[in-house]
């Protein structure tokens, strides 16, 4: 089992969660960040303290979010230090679906 992160985090990208990640296993886009699902180890600590809720826990290797935080972990920059989240995140964070506001570009 691994744990991922989804749409939720799409420009928010609060890092509180890379701060408790014990095998720095979080990339990072332009907006949005994602979790090598290889390197994760299941322990489950950055679960709670994503307030966007943007990660969960699966197990399932044809999973939309598995696929897309397996394949831009290969790509992005590792992330080891919490950041400030981005601007205006709070605007963003109520939105249900947003997909098309994703950047495939990396962060920095």
């Amino acid at each position: 089992m691994a744990y991922v992160v989804d749409d939720k985090c799409i420009m928010c990208k609060h890092t509180t969660c890379i701060s408790v990640c014990p095998v720095d296993c979080f990339y990072e886009g332009e907006n949005m960040l994602v979790i090598n699902p290889d390197e994760c180890i299941d322990c489950g600590v950055c679960e709670p303290e994503c307030p966007e809720l943007a990660i969960y826990a699966t197990d399932d290797a044809e999973d939309k979010w598995y696929k897309h935080n397996q394949y831009f972990s290969q790509i992005w920059p590792n992330i080891t230090e919490e950041k400030d989240p981005m601007p205006e995140y709070d605007k963003y964070s109520a939105i249900e679906n947003k997909t098309e506001l994703f950047s495939k570009n990396p962060g920095g």
